[in-house]
């Protein structure tokens, strides 16, 4: 019987069951009807019951790299996958040194600045893909995004083992809206400066008054960029319009009640956010970063504008509110179809040898 751990670099959360939350769960499930058996390591786990039927080491104060490589002493891995963690570091070479003939499998989900990495980083990347990257198998891009940047820093010799695998959501649990809720807009996003929200509140502060009567603005997500958000808030005399509803684990059955999200994020790999807000019926007022175009056409099912640009996010704000612009394209039907949950693992489970 074969043996996997998966390594994810990833803090769960009772009050926060997302789209991964479901992967992990469905994966589990999957590789254990086919005869393997799991163990899971996080970042850091309170025993809820969504995941009752995982075998979870949590890394509490120490790092999940640290966590596995403790465990693995004492146990052989027939394949070892990853998540979220740094690809090409010195960590690969001691998984294969405590499971040698293990076969690894690293799944980036990590995005890049705006700006790109610094000449030195670059530099220390590209030197970290020369000498680490002989101890992965196999490299997971969740966009095609994700795995031009694999390439561009770590080398484009590893393009023979780089592949994409598109993340992918549990359709069935999003309930789907079926009526306008006019001017009511949801954001779902970790509260850090690099997701933007700040543009969002300089957005809506250059809207006439008049034009901001009805409308709502519900910020769900936690982070320590928040009492800044707060402070932006008060300083637009936004208090009436926009209300931060913190972590939620009934996201699923949330989106319904919007007529937009907005994500006008700087940073992005491919975000489940997008697709849970999709699958919901819900069109997505979003930026140009990262995987975002792979699943968003303007004005078919969102509106993209580039990074940073509140002055456009106004705009596009405006044109709803006025009912110049208006999305009304079922935006489910592709989410079902394409990047859906089953076919998400299924492609994962491929992965394995």
């Amino acid at each position: 019987m074969k043996k996997v751990a998966v390594v994810c670099n990833y803090i769960l959360k009772p009050n926060r069951i997302g789209g991964m939350d479901r992967f992990f769960k469905l994966f589990d499930e999957q590789l254990k009807e086919q005869g393997f058996t799991v163990d899971w390591f996080f970042t850091d786990y309170t025993a809820f019951d969504f995941y009752k039927n995982l075998t979870i080491y949590s890394a509490n104060n120490t790092s999940v790299e640290n966590k596995f490589i403790e465990v693995s002493c004492n146990h052989h891995y027939d394949i070892i996958i990853t998540h979220f963690t740094e690809l090409c570091t010195k960590f690969y070479k001691d998984i294969q040194t405590y499971n040698p003939n293990s076969y690894v499998i690293a799944v980036d989900h990590n995005p890049r600045p705006l700006e790109g990495f610094s000449l030195k980083k670059r530099v220390k990347k590209r030197l970290a893909g020369i000498l680490y990257s002989k101890y992965i198998h196999q490299f997971i891009g969740v966009s095609q995004y994700t795995v031009n940047h694999i390439l561009n820093d770590y080398g484009t010799f590893l393009k023979k083992k780089t592949k994409v695998i598109y993340n992918g959501i549990d359709t069935d649990v999003f309930e789907k809206r079926t009526q306008e809720n006019k001017n009511k807009f949801i954001v779902a996003s970790h509260l850090r400066p690099s997701k933007g929200i700040q543009d969002l509140l300089k957005a809506l502060s250059y809207l006439n008054p008049k034009l901001l009567e009805n409308v709502i603005v519900d910020v769900y997500g936690e982070g320590a960029y928040k009492e800044e958000l707060q402070r932006l808030t008060n300083e637009y005399k936004l208090q009436d319009k926009v209300s931060f509803k913190g972590s939620s684990s009934k996201l699923n059955e949330l989106f319904c009640n919007y007529r937009y999200m907005i994500q006008p994020t700087y940073m992005e790999c491919f975000s489940l956010s997008i697709l849970e807000s999709l699958s919901a019926n819900i069109p997505v007022i979003t930026t140009t970063v990262g995987g975002n175009l792979e699943v968003i056409e303007n004005n078919k099912n969102g509106y993209i504008y580039a990074p940073g640009d509140c002055k456009a996010l106004a705009s596009i704000l405006e044109n709803i509110i006025i009912e110049k612009d208006s999305i009304t394209e079922n935006t489910s039907d592709l989410i079902e179809q394409e990047y859906n949950l089953e076919k998400m693992v299924k492609h994962h489970i491929k992965l394995l040898p």
